[in-house]
């Protein structure tokens, strides 16, 4: 099934009382163009033929602005036309049949003004719901305006989404905020305006307002260094966090100067203002989760320690970095003592590669039998779960939890990219932001390598040196992923 959220913002339904002499696609391409996301074709007028043809025209059309083409009713019209799916009515098709029909990867749409119906049409392999009509609406005069409350029921009772329908225009769509809809659906709100475009930009953020009213979303805190290149430290974990879909805060633990090549300077913050940063953050928006990164000195470190334990901070991912990608050492030795007394004890999960699991547990690390001790003696001294990462010309790309005497290898294919500046910070920051975001550990640590070898594998050449990876790598084969699991 596909998650069909962001196509159904706003998705225009065509109708040919507004044409006035001009052509349908050109309405249609003004409406793409002014931020349509996607185009259902209804037109009970036009024979088979005639309406294959039109589907065909506009299906190139909308492929070219990356929006998906519905036709309304017709399943036959879809499979002829090349178009993505139909939207059914109650008395057409059953959706279980066009999804055999069409296939697993066809987009269908389903009327539904009950909460039993919307249940009825999830059930049957809909991707997503139209619900109305919501206002009153001249294309279907006997249809009785939906009150808020069933259209705010039916959103609750599934879990796909849900597009309202029926007399939408700019006017009135902020009126349904707070009931859960997903998007909107217009006809004359779009096509009856004397400016196609413009009226669909107008529309489209209107429908934004009706869509995210009160909305929240997780929240993870990243304590860690700056990176003045952008592809490690508090970049990386914030680039991360928010590709990974929570709300990302910062306390920044020192400036440094760096780029691919090297590190030239750092500049610690002083404890006082490291302190204050983070009761800022913990006294107004509570973090679900916290990454710790690049922090070099011991006092530091304690303030961190102090203020976790103050707060009764949950979801604690240290990321012991004691050298950059280039081999600069970021952290003092009496800074590495203070760390194991203050910061391991407290976290849920550490994930050091292989030079910091020999450094915290004195052993050698050659082996996958290696990594497992060194894993089982880090994780039973400090009381916490070990993430010891491969890489390193070791076990490929296949990294071992220890988890309380529990081991689980995560295998992965090593990603022939030498550009790898900042994969430890963005590792660790996307499995908080999976923490933050309700999953247990193992599948938190799932989904960040998923990112990860994404990141790699968009294959970003940028700088002299180790360059960094692309946290904005295009996501949508990712999110579909995620959203069959």
């Amino acid at each position: 099934m596909r998650d069909l959220r962001e196509h159904i913002l706003l998705y225009a339904v065509t109708d040919r009382r507004w044409l006035g002499g001009e052509s349908l696609t050109e309405h249609v391409r003004r409406a793409l163009e002014g931020g349509v996301t996607m185009v259902q074709l209804r037109e009970k007028g036009l024979d088979r033929d005639a309406c294959i043809t039109q589907a065909r025209e506009l299906a190139v059309l909308c492929h070219a602005y990356g929006a998906p083409l519905i036709v309304n009713d017709s399943v036959e019209v879809a499979l002829a036309s090349g178009a993505d799916g139909v939207h059914l009515g109650q008395g057409d098709m059953d959706p279980a049949e066009a999804r055999r029909l069409l296939g697993p990867w066809a987009v269908i749409g389903v009327s539904a003004r009950t909460v039993e119906q919307a249940r009825a049409a999830q059930a049957a392999g809909a991707d997503y719901l139209g619900s109305g009509a919501v206002f009153s609406t001249g294309s279907k005069a006997d249809a009785r305006p939906m009150d808020r409350e069933t259209l705010k029921a039916i959103c609750a009772a599934v879990s796909i989404p849900v597009a309202a329908i029926g007399g939408v225009n700019a006017d009135n769509v902020r009126e349904l905020a707070g009931t859960g809809i997903s998007g909107a659906a217009a006809i004359g709100g779009i096509f009856g305006q004397p400016d196609i475009g413009r009226a669909a930009r107008t529309l489209r953020l209107r429908v934004m307002e009706a869509v995210n009213a009160g909305r929240t979303r997780p929240v993870a805190l990243a304590i860690a260094g700056s990176d003045s290149s952008g592809g490690a430290g508090i970049q990386a974990d914030l680039k991360t966090m928010t590709m990974n879909g929570v709300f990302a805060m910062s306390a920044v633990t020192a400036l440094t100067a760096q780029n691919t090549t090297g590190v030239t300077g750092i500049l610690e913050s002083t404890p006082e203002f490291l302190k204050k940063q983070i009761d800022a953050v913990f006294g107004d928006i509570r973090p679900g989760a916290v990454k710790i990164g690049m922090v070099s000195s011991a006092a530091l470190i304690r303030v961190i320690g102090d203020r976790l334990r103050y707060y009764g901070a949950k979801n604690i991912v240290v990321d012991p970095v004691m050298a950059a990608t280039s081999g600069a050492r970021l952290i003092s030795d009496d800074a590495v003592d203070t760390l194991k007394a203050e910061l391991l004890p407290l976290a849920s999960v550490i994930t050091p590669n292989i030079p910091e699991a020999e450094a915290l547990s004195g052993l050698s690390v050659r082996t996958p039998g290696d990594m497992e001790r060194a894993a089982e003696q880090i994780g039973d001294r400090y009381g916490c779960a070990v993430l010891c990462k491969g890489g390193h010309s070791l076990c490929d790309a296949d990294d071992l939890l220890y988890d309380h005497g529990t081991f689980t290898w995560f295998r992965g294919v090593r990603i022939r990219n030498p550009n790898t500046h900042g994969t430890g910070c963005t590792l660790s920051s996307a499995i908080t932001a999976n923490l933050a975001k309700g999953f247990d550990l193992p599948e938190s640590i799932r989904r960040a390598k998923d990112y990860l070898s994404g990141a790699l594998a968009a294959m970003l050449d940028l700088g002299a040196g180790s360059g960094p990876m692309d946290h904005a790598f295009d996501l949508r084969g990712y999110f579909r992923q995620e959203a069959e699991r």
